[in-house]
C-alpha cells in the first residue's frame, strides 16, 4: 500500500463523491473528521489507520460476502457540526451506507440527531454510525440511538478506572481539572469531581476550569495557574492541539506531578513531553500495543508501519470498528441493510489482537473491553510516537470495564 498525501486524498474523495456510478463490489464508509486546521495531524493519523484497517483487515483477506471490499472516503468537517452535515448528506447521495467519525462530541452528537431523523424519514435508504472516539457518556445512554455504535469506552467508565488508580495513591491529595469547553470536557470534569468525592474525600478540588476549544494559543496562563495552584496532580481529557499545547506549556512552567489524561500521545506530544513525561504523563485507553500480546498484532502494527512510515499507531480501537462491521456484514449478509448489520453488531464477541476480548453491548451500543492506564515511557518500548524513543505501556488494567455498569439508555428500536 502507498501512503496518499493529504492533496491527493482530498482529490480521491472529491472524484468519489461527484461520480454518480459506483462499484457493486466496493463498500464505502465515510470518515468525517478534521483534516485541516489545529487537529489536522489528529484527523490525518485516524484517516490512515482506518484506511489501513480497511486494506489489512477485509481487502488482502478476500473481501467480504462475495469478494466485496472496503474503501474509506475521507471528508475534511474541519471539526464544524455544520461542515459534518453538509458531508453527511453528500455521501448519504453518493450511496454511503456506513458513517465513521470520532474527533469531538459535539459533532458526533449533531451527526447522531441527523442520522436518526434521516433513519426514520427514509427506511430503504438508513445509515450506520460507527463511533470511534468521541466518548461523552449521554451517546450510549440519553442520546443512545439503536444507529449509533460507540467502539471506545465512554469518558465515565474511563474516569471510573482511572480514580481507582488515584485512589490507591496516598501521596495524591490536590486535583487540578482543565478540560475544554463543550460536552466531552465538562462530562470529565463532572465525573472527575463525582468519583474523587466519592474513592477519596480527602482530595481537595484545587482548580476546575474550561478553556475554549482549538482556540488558545498559549497555554502559559493555564500552566502557571495550575502550578501555583499548588494541585499534585493534573486531569485532563484535552485532545490534539490543546493537548500538545497544555503539555508542552505544564513542562514549560515548571509542573511535576502526574498528569492523567485520555489523549496525551502522538501528534507530537509525545515527543514534546520527551525525558520529563517519564512517571508523570499517563492515558487511559484500550489495547496493548508494548508489547503486543499476539503475533497477530505485532505484525498488524509492522504493516501499518511499512504503508505509513514515520506515522504514530495510535487508535488500536480503528482496527476493532472495521474487524467488527466486516464480522457483522458477513453474519447479516448484505452491506445494503443497515439495520441487519446494525442487528448482528449487538451482542457481538469476539477475541481482539490486542489483547482482551471485545463485546458490543445489547442494550446501549457500547464496546466492551478492557481498559489501561498507560505510562509515558522510552524503557521495553517497541511501539514508539512522533519518531522519538518513547511510547506507552500498561501499569494498570481493568478487565472488561463497564460490564455490570447500569445504563439509563431506552433504545427506540425500528
Amino acid at each position: 500500500m502507498k501512503k496518499k498525501t493529504g492533496a491527493a486524498i482530498g482529490a480521491i474523495a472529491a472524484l468519489m463523491l461527484n461520480t454518480t456510478a459506483s462499484f457493486a463490489d466496493t463498500i464505502k464508509i465515510a470518515f468525517i473528521d478534521p483534516l485541516s486546521g489545529p487537529f489536522a495531524a489528529t484527523g490525518e493519523n485516524a484517516l490512515h489507520l482506518f484506511q489501513y484497517a480497511a486494506e489489512a483487515i477485509v481487502n488482502d483477506a478476500g473481501g467480504v460476502l462475495d469478494g466485496d471490499t472496503f474503501e474509506i472516503v475521507p471528508l475534511d468537517n474541519k471539526i464544524s457540526a455544520t461542515e459534518s452535515l453538509i458531508h453527511l448528506q453528500t455521501a448519504i447521495d453518493d450511496g454511503v451506507r456506513f458513517i465513521i467519525q470520532g474527533q469531538s462530541s459535539g459533532v458526533a452528537s449533531a451527526l447522531l440527531d441527523a442520522i436518526n431523523k434521516h433513519n426514520r424519514r427514509n427506511p430503504d435508504d438508513q445509515v450506520l454510525f460507527l463511533n470511534y472516539a468521541a466518548v461523552d457518556p449521554a451517546l450510549t445512554s440519553s442520546l443512545c440511538s439503536f444507529w449509533h455504535f460507540s467502539f471506545d469506552a465512554n469518558s465515565d467508565l474511563k474516569m471510573s478506572a482511572l480514580t481507582d488508580v488515584i485512589a490507591e495513591s496516598p501521596d495524591l491529595t490536590s486535583a487540578y481539572l482543565i478540560n475544554q469547553d463543550y460536552s466531552f470536557g465538562k462530562a470529565v470534569s463532572a465525573t472527575a469531581n463525582q468519583l474523587l468525592a466519592e474513592k477519596r474525600p480527602d482530595i481537595t478540588i484545587a482548580g476546575d476550569e474550561f478553556h475554549p476549544i482549538g482556540q488558545v494559543k498559549d497555554f502559559t496562563p493555564y500552566a502557571r495557574k495550575i502550578v501555583s495552584s499548588g494541585a499534585d496532580f493534573v486531569i485532563t481529557g484535552n485532545w490534539g492541539a490543546d493537548m500538545f499545547g497544555l503539555g508542552t506549556a505544564l513542562i514549560a512552567n515548571g509542573f511535576t506531578g502526574p498528569i492523567y489524561t485520555y489523549y496525551a500521545s502522538g501528534s507530537g506530544i509525545t515527543a514534546g513531553f520527551g525525558e520529563s513525561g517519564k512517571g508523570s504523563l499517563f492515558v487511559i485507553s484500550e489495547g496493548l500495543t508494548n508489547p503486543p500480546p499476539t503475533e497477530e498484532g505485532a505484525a498488524y502494527i509492522d504493516g501499518f508501519h511499512a504503508a505509513y512510515p514515520g506515522e504514530n499507531f495510535l487508535l488500536v480501537r480503528t482496527s476493532n470498528v472495521i474487524r467488527m462491521l466486516a464480522a457483522a456484514i458477513d453474519e447479516a449478509g448484505t452491506a445494503t441493510d443497515v439495520q441487519a448489520v446494525a442487528t448482528a453488531l449487538e451482542g457481538m464477541e469476539m477475541d481482539g489482537p490486542f489483547g482482551g476480548t471485545l463485546y458490543m453491548r445489547a442494550d446501549n451500543h457500547q464496546l466492551i473491553q478492557d481498559v489501561h492506564i498507560l505510562a509515558h515511557t522510552d524503557e521495553g518500548v517497541t511501539n514508539t510516537f512522533d519518531g522519538s524513543p518513547f511510547g506507552l505501556i500498561a501499569e494498570n488494567t481493568v478487565s472488561a470495564a463497564g460490564m455490570d455498569t447500569p445504563t439509563t439508555c431506552e433504545m427506540d428500536r425500528p
